[in-house]
């Protein structure tokens, strides 16, 4: 076959996007606006429902004070956390095989991190690196104040295992105390309302995923308490930067109190938006607190609410390159995630492949190998205990072995809208060649 050049993961960028973005451009609002606010509504419907086509206009209500647009999903995470009340002297349990930004996220409030190794070889059913839920059960303590889940991949975790869990561990918990502060009273209230543990999800890869809850088919965003979607460039559903936060109800707040913090917390603590203040004499405002900046501006909102109307075929598109791998991987002997069983549906964001009886040096040869073919592929992820920075934080991979074992044998195939059937069939028969010459070697 002709040599053919195949990235990674570049972004769906289509004439919808771009005419979107222009429009917001000339609009004259380039900063958090009416775009934005309408991206927020949407997702809030899409998170229900799993339909792109719901009027959230007819009822406005309904669809607000459900999700904020953020500019990235690290500062999602994060203030998923501050809302929460997560600080100083609290332990947060994290899994050892994720990205950095579950833990960065957890450390910039000031908690402690805990990691928790993976089940051996991942689920039994969907082969993702999950976390062992008897490991996480051992780790629980009376400074647990959240457990964060990562839908790696795109594939759903076990959130039933895990809030049987903080339930059984109820008698551990203590909820802070006020502290006189408008975010520290509320955090309060928001801990002893819940009165355990929090289950807080990454969902950086899940937008679309679903799985059975309770016998009810539950989407990323509407499982875990707080969770976190990221809309990086790489991801399925994309505004170049970007993410959200968004939450389930809580017993005895409001929804809206909780989007009002959102908001403080992303601009700098001040009470009024800049749409807020272009009303007639409205001008003045308050600072509430020293807080942070990262809100989403309406021009990346722009390109989220055409990607948005276009979801639902991009997720097809990924779930029929994944049938094409999964033949080749299996005609090969090669274990693969599995994205789609028994009540769970996978927003299809990664292709995670392990070579069996390899280790990292000839995992790397097969990386470099398909490479020089053109193929570029990546792996997802080191173990964070690898890392300079959590090894210096006291971290090490030997407590870690189904995390290290995971990953030492695992390559990522590219997985994106762009690629052509050619694309595909150029890259499993580039696999097919490497693995040949390897096994022939």
């Amino acid at each position: 076959m002709e040599k053919r050049f195949i990235k990674f993961s570049p972004p769906d960028i289509s004439e919808a996007e771009i005419s979107e973005v222009c429009d917001a451009l000339r609009s004259g609002w380039i900063t958090t606006g009416p775009r934005t606010k309408l991206l927020e509504r949407r997702l809030a419907a899409y998170i229900e429902t799993g339909r792109v086509d719901v009027d959230t206009e007819s009822d406005i209500p309904r669809w607000s004070n459900r999700v904020a647009c953020l500019s990235s999903a690290t500062a999602s995470e994060e203030l998923n956390l501050r809302i929460l009340g997560i600080g100083h002297g609290d332990e947060v349990i994290v899994p050892a095989y994720t990205y950095t930004a579950t833990a960065s996220a957890a450390i910039h409030c000031g908690a402690t991190v805990r990691f928790v190794d993976i089940v051996k070889d991942g689920n039994l059913k969907t082969r993702m690196p999950e976390m062992d839920y008897d490991k996480l059960e051992d780790a629980v303590s009376s400074k647990t104040k959240a457990i964060v889940c990562v839908d790696l991949a795109g594939i759903v975790c076990d959130y039933e295992k895990v809030f049987s869990i903080v339930e059984k561990k109820r008698d551990l918990f203590q909820a802070k105390e006020p502290d006189g502060t408008p975010l520290g009273d509320f955090s309060s209230r928001i801990q002893k309302s819940l009165g355990r543990i929090a289950v807080v999800s990454d969902c950086a890869h899940g937008l679309g995923g679903s799985r059975l809850f309770h016998g009810e088919k539950k989407y990323c965003g509407a499982i875990a308490d707080f969770t976190g979607f990221s809309f990086h460039a790489v991801k399925n559903f994309t505004t170049a930067e970007g993410g959200a936060a968004t939450w389930k109800p809580i017993p005895g707040i409001d929804n809206e109190e909780i989007y009002r913090f959102f908001q403080l917390l992303s601009l700098h603590g001040q009470n009024k938006d800049a749409l807020s203040k272009t009303k007639v004499g409205a001008w003045e405002y308050d600072i509430i607190g020293p807080w942070y900046k990262c809100n989403m501006t309406d021009v990346m909102a722009a390109i989220g609410l055409r990607q948005l109307d276009r979801y639902p075929v991009l997720l097809e598109k990924r779930a029929s390159i994944i049938c094409k791998y999964d033949e080749t991987c299996e005609g090969l002997g090669i274990s693969h995630l599995i994205h789609h069983v028994d009540g769970i549906d996978s927003s299809n964001h990664l292709y995670l492949m392990r070579i069996p009886g390899i280790g990292e040096e000839e995992r790397n040869e097969i990386i470099t190998r398909l490479a020089e073919l053109g193929v570029t592929t990546n792996v997802h992820y080191k173990p964070l205990p690898m890392m300079t920075a959590y090894r210096d934080l006291g971290a090490r991979i030997e407590d870690y072995p189904n995390s290290f074992d995971y990953y030492k044998n695992l390559i990522t195939l590219p997985l994106h809208t762009l690629l052509t059937e050619e694309d595909v069939e150029y890259i499993c028969a580039s696999l097919k060649s490497v693995m040949k010459d390897m096994t022939t070697c």
